[in-house]
């Protein structure tokens, strides 16, 4: 058996292919792979529509000459730059070389394939939300009567933001409003996930914020691609303050201008939109303090026509008043002088009887006390020590104690014993207790 080199069979699969396939064939991918280095290079795939799982795979590229037409027909018709998980439509050449493989060679595109595509997208994105029942949560919030402060995710670089920020400064009516930037991507691949990361860092502060702008400056439609992110509007249509977009572009609505609280077309917009509030607001407020003005300025009039009115009476209402308390207090003095003049007689009656009393019982008071004197006299005399000594008793002390127990004495003391006239001492040689 002659064996084949590889480059033979590979020479025999590319002449075979040649041989039996047409020169061109339309083919519905996805873009999994890109990079551009002059010429663009491609992957293509399919996926298994239940599971999601890849069913094919292939090489392509677009040749410099291509390349140089398709991508800005493809950009101008959809306002999108070709870019990896996008469906496409391709016109494609098959090739098959004996170092290199097999791969194809894109010749045209279907911009409208891929624009049915994007559409088809963009209202499954909102079927979801629906679904969810999160489509017009953002929009149903309240704003706040003062809307001054604003939380804006743009980029710092971009012209769009200082347009917004010197339009609120310099607003005619000198409103003030506080602003802080959370800075974030806003046009490629990471414009969803740096947006959702600064919602994420406003959320952490959000009482300090009564709305959040979503603002940038014009530029190509291309740049709108991450703005119909689902994980983004998601996040926009729960969040807990109002959103305002200002994506600056005319002509198309991202999925976040269609879910969110409000939608203006640039930066400049955005800024005339908080302006134009703030200014219903403050032409209310000024209404109202009209409104207050006129009505007090009425109320004192009103009150200063009462006020005169009563002072007109005040002579006649003191007059009444005067000769009515001088009624009652020539009523209280004739009361206060009838009680005194029959208190005094009550009192006057009370000491004669008091006194009448005194002069019949005193001369028997004073001779009863007299006999009562004279009485405890005779019976301090009768106990006087020196009479009862004089009775035949006498006083037996130890140690100048009187003695009054025999207990209190005992064989060998020496006792001195008073009589009515005279003391002698004496030594105990016997007691009886």
């Amino acid at each position: 058996m002659e064996a084949l080199t590889l480059y033979e069979l590979n020479g025999l699969v590319r002449q075979t292919l040649e041989l039996t396939l047409d020169n061109t064939y339309w083919v519905q991918a996805e873009i999994s792979e890109l990079r551009v280095n002059r010429h663009c290079y491609m992957e293509l795939v399919q996926k298994d529509k239940y599971g999601g799982g890849m069913v094919a795979k292939a090489r392509a590229q677009v040749w410099a000459n291509r390349w140089a037409f398709l991508k800005p027909m493809f950009e101008q018709t959809t306002g999108q730059t070709l870019s990896t998980g996008m469906q496409v439509l391709v016109q494609v050449e098959v090739t098959f070389h004996e170092l290199y493989g097999f791969s194809l060679n894109i010749t045209d595109i279907d911009p409208t394939y891929t624009l049915g595509d994007l559409a088809r997208r963009r209202q499954e994105i909102l079927r979801q939300l629906e679904e969810e029942g999160i489509s017009t949560m953002n929009k149903e919030l309240q704003l706040p009567r003062l809307l001054q402060r604003i939380a804006v995710i743009s980029s710092a670089t971009a012209a769009g933001y200082e347009d917004f920020r010197n339009q609120l400064i310099h607003n005619k009516r000198e409103l003030a409003f506080k602003t802080k930037l959370y800075q974030a991507t806003m046009q490629g691949y990471d414009v969803a996930d740096s947006i959702i990361s600064a919602l994420n860092r406003i959320a952490k502060e959000i009482d300090e914020w009564d709305a959040v702008v979503i603002i940038r400056g014009g530029g190509a439609t291309s740049d709108l691609q991450g703005f119909d992110s689902l994980e983004l509007a998601e996040n926009v249509a729960q969040f807990p303050l109002p959103i305002i977009t200002g994506i600056g572009h005319e002509r198309d609505d991202t999925i976040i201008d269609l879910i969110a609280h409000t939608r203006v077309k640039t930066p400049t917009a955005a800024a005339e939109w908080l302006i134009h509030h703030q200014e219903e607001e403050l032409d209310l407020l000024e209404s109202f303090a009209a409104r207050l003005t006129e009505q007090t300025q009425q109320l004192l009039y009103s009150e200063n026509n009462r006020l005169k009115l009563l002072a007109g009476k005040v002579p006649l209402l003191y007059a009444q008043v005067k000769a009515h308390e001088d009624l009652r207090l020539h009523r209280l003095m004739t009361s206060l002088s009838n009680c005194c003049i029959l208190y005094l007689e009550q009192a006057k009656g009370t000491i004669e009887r008091h006194y009448q009393n005194l002069c019949l019982h005193a001369p028997l008071l004073v001779q009863n006390e007299r006999n009562r004197i004279l009485l405890n006299e005779s019976k301090l005399q009768s106990a006087e020590p020196s009479r009862i000594l004089r009775l035949g008793f006498s006083i037996a002390r130890i140690n100048g104690k009187a003695i009054r127990n025999a207990n209190e004495i005992k064989e060998g003391d020496e006792i001195e014993t008073i009589l009515a006239s005279g003391t002698f001492k004496s030594t105990i040689t016997w007691t009886k207790k």
